[in-house]
């Protein structure tokens, strides 16, 4: 046949006849599918039968006056006169050598399935899925196509599709020629997703970049919803180099609200073979795939990606796109693409947003954070594609969700806020594409936003997963730094680092590694529920509590007696991320250190807790873990940090103690620690002390045989040192990590480690809001300062020019 490849016969080298995504199922077909990565077998028509079809029907005059005077920018004149070419080529007859070759390869296809099988119709264009140019979602897809007349009916359609709105204006965009340009026409057999699950996975982060996790996401039905951003679906990672080592294990999950899934529509009363129903809440709350099937989804996309990259000095990131068969249970592979945004950015060059949000900002509405950066605009809420002309550039756009009908319009947007979709879908991959912020899956943005219609807002993705949109213009700014022509400094700068939505991005830092993640940060914003509530639910007498305490965990997909469970994968989830982002660089974790005061304001938490007159000297640190009350509680924050270890196979985790009174309380935490399955030494374990209290100052060579390493907390060693509350507003003045004696003491404890054979850190504030301090402590010979993100790079320049005019003299 002529005109027609079976994927068998095609590979990567042949994009100009068969575009992108058929040359690269082709390559899968050929090379992957024989090593155990399924890939459903189908034919490419080729681009040359795309020419045959105009040549025959004296199409490219035609063609020549709907475009070669085109105004691209006209949104009207571009409807039209795309319009007209679709119709044309629809309306235009097929060839017989093209009708006779493609009813062969229909019945072939059919026989080598020992029966009729129904099919998935795909656009495949040879300017597509290239390394500068994704075209996503530019050309049409048509499902659960039955019988020879559907085929060619939605093949015909398909060509016609290379003359969408948004295909030939993303075309001038990026400069190809429209009569350069062929589309070929994959066909394959369809994957019965429609019973099961379908999504995209990404073998880098999309949102920061970081290429050392495989990033899937899944709904149930068609996967059609996850690419076209219809659905909020569910989200996992996992690491590349531990999976590599044999830990196989989910890094972090996500459940999505799945409210919608595309089936197959046999009620044969309509034209589209396919429909959306709503989910069912039993679906909703569960995750479409299984840890297992999460795992083998990795593993192919490892796999798959090492196979592409083998030309190339590194790693080749890949946009893949896989499908459940609901039917034999098998997980396939689908489509697979070079990804186009993230992994072409220059990552030596750092630029950083900051926020700086008012006391009295308003968060007017929120959703699942695309990019790392941050837009003011007006509000243009646009219910339909019909009303793009009312948009102005520089606006916002807020809509239900975007297809790539948008995308003239999306390029003049400073930010996109949508009430669905997830972070793979079409608005977040073009908001990508464009270097501009996007919220997806809000809920309801078009509602919330409606009272600030044509008002400025603030579109705010720098602080996490979860973008804001804050009413009015809020105070920021934006940091460009180029790493390349920063040096090292000979004392290690190390993160402050709790958050791990803002793990992967922090990572390009130039930073020795985490020297204080801060346990409570990740219970107070994950978790939400006191730890004994979540053992003891029979304690909670509040019926509105109770009900809280049950939604949330519903909405993690755990049962209402599930507490402990929920508690501990939340925890060692955001644990392993900091650890994952940073591997093989250390991250000091610091375990609890809530006071009772803290842990009273968690859902709850009035049950468990005492009322303290002064919290900061009471029921808090090293004194919880070692009390019979609190034991149940501290063993599960054990379970969590051995499962990072040794489940995740992050043994870059070191743990420190906060608020170590006494050398007795010392050795009864670190035997606590051992019976929860943590002793110290094993696999390699690190246990550092904060050094916070006077005691630990001048008990150091007592303290020294039960630690590793200390690290100066100045916040609390100001406090005791001084007298001073530091929750006090009264006597606030009075708190300063300069004074002398303060100072003394830090001097003290860095000589007295050192004496021992301790690692010392420091892990204060004082380092990053005083840079004279950050020379206190260079000068006093400590291994390692411990920053805030915003003062790591300040404070590596002004280190590198003191040890410079060291050197000098």
């Amino acid at each position: 046949m002529r005109y027609i490849r079976f994927f068998n016969e095609i590979g990567i080298h042949d994009i100009p006849l068969v575009g992108g995504k058929n040359a690269s199922l082709g390559e899968m077909f050929q090379a992957l599918t024989p090593k155990g990565i399924p890939v459903p077998d189908g034919f490419a028509i080729t681009a040359e039968a795309y020419r045959k079809l105009l040549t025959d029907n004296d199409l490219w005059d035609f063609l020549h006056t709907q475009l070669d005077t085109l105004d691209a920018d006209n949104v009207t004149e571009l409807g039209e006169r795309t319009h007209a070419i679709r119709e044309a080529i629809i309306e235009a007859e097929w060839p017989e050598v093209l009708k006779r070759e493609i009813h062969q390869a229909w019945s072939e296809l059919n026989q080598r399935f020992e029966g009729e099988i129904t099919l998935a119709v795909r656009s495949s264009a040879t300017a597509e899925d290239l390394p500068d140019a994704s075209f996503a979602g530019q050309q049409e897809t048509y499902l659960n196509i039955s019988g020879y007349e559907a085929l060619v009916e939605a093949c015909k359609r398909c060509f016609a599709s290379l003359f969408t709105d948004r295909a030939t204006h993303y075309r001038i965009d990026k400069g190809f020629d429209h009569f350069q340009v062929g589309l070929s026409i994959g066909v394959q057999k369809m994957v019965r997703s429609d019973l099961a699950s379908s999504g995209v996975m990404f073998t880098l982060d999309t949102e920061s970049g970081f290429d050392q996790v495989v990033f899937i996401t899944g709904a149930w039905g068609l996967g059609e919803n996850v690419v076209q951003g219809a659905v909020d679906p569910d989200e996992f990672y996992v690491h590349k180099p531990t999976f590599e080592q044999g830990f196989r294990h989910v890094l972090r999950r996500h459940l999505g609200a799945k409210k919608l899934k595309m089936i197959y529509d046999t009620s044969g009363l309509k034209k589209s073979p396919v429909k959306n129903i709503q989910t069912r809440v039993e679906e909703r709350r569960r995750f479409c795939l299984s840890d297992d099937e999460v795992l083998k989804l990795a593993d192919f996309a490892m796999r798959i990606e090492q196979h592409y990259s083998v030309d190339q000095k590194a790693a080749k990131a890949m946009d893949i796109e896989w499908a459940k068969d609901g039917v034999d249970g098998q997980l396939y592979i689908v489509q697979a693409r070079p990804e186009t945004v993230r992994s072409l950015q220059n990552h030596q060059c750092l630029t950083q947003f900051q926020i700086h949000p008012r006391s009295d900002a308003q968060v007017l509405t929120s959703g699942r954070a695309v990019g790392d950066r941050l837009a003011v605009g007006r509000v243009k809420i646009i219910e339909d594609v019909a009303e793009i002309s009312q948009f102005e550039p520089g606006n916002i756009l807020v809509t239900d969700m975007t297809t790539p009908d948008w995308e003239p319009i999306m390029k003049k947007a400073a930010a996109i806020v949508t009430n669905r979709g997830g972070r793979t879908c079409h608005a977040a991959i073009i908001a990508r594409e464009l270097g501009i912020p996007a919220i997806v899956g809000c809920g309801k943005a078009t509602t919330d936003l409606m009272p600030v219609d044509t008002q400025t807002v603030t579109v705010s993705c720098v602080e996490g997963d979860t973008g804001k949109v804050y009413a009015d213009e809020q105070p920021f700014e934006k940091i460009e730094t180029d790493l390349s022509e920063l040096g090292t400094t000979e004392t290690d700068l190390m993160l402050n680092l709790a958050n791990p939505d803002m793990a992967f991005s922090h990572r390009f830092l130039p930073s020795a590694g985490v020297g204080l993640a801060r346990m409570e940060f990740m219970i107070n914003e994950s978790i939400k529920i006191h730890p004994l509530a979540l053992i003891k639910p029979e304690a909670i007498k509040d019926e509105a509590t109770q009900k809280e305490i049950v939604d949330i965990l519903s909405q993690a997909g755990f049962d209402q007696n599930e507490g402990e469970a929920f508690f501990i994968q939340r925890l060692s989830e955001g644990i392993a991320t900091l650890c994952a982002a940073f591997y093989p660089r250390p991250v000091v974790l610091r375990l609890s250190d809530f006071k009772s005061n803290e842990y009273r304001s968690l859902l709850g938490g009035p049950a468990f807790e005492p009322r303290e007159e002064n919290p900061m000297l009471g029921f808090r640190g090293v004194a919880r873990y070692v009390s019979e009350s609190f034991a149940p509680a501290f063993a599960m924050e054990c379970a969590a940090i051995k499962a990072v270890r040794e489940d995740f196979g992050l043994t870059n985790l070191k743990v420190m103690l906060p608020f170590v009174r006494t050398v007795t309380e010392a050795q009864q935490a670190l035997k606590v620690m051992a019976d929860n399955g943590l002793p110290r030494h094993h696999n390699g374990l690190e246990v550092y002390m904060m050094c916070e209290i006077p005691n630990n100052v001048l008990q150091m060579k007592a303290f020294a045989p039960f630690f590793d390493g200390i690290s100066i907390g100045s916040n609390d060693l100001t406090q005791l040192v001084l007298g001073v509350d530091r929750d006090s507003g009264q006597v606030a003045g009075s708190f300063d990590e300069r004074e002398a004696g303060v100072k003394t003491m830090i001097q003290m404890a860095i000589e007295t480690a050192k004496q021992c054979g301790l690692h010392t850190g420091f892990c204060g504030q004082a380092p990053s809001d005083y840079p004279e301090m950050a020379a206190f402590l260079v000068e006093q010979g400590i291994d390692s300062i411990s920053l805030n993100p915003d003062s790591l790079l300040k404070t590596q320049q002004r280190l590198l020019a003191m040890e410079q005019g060291d050197a000098d003299s």
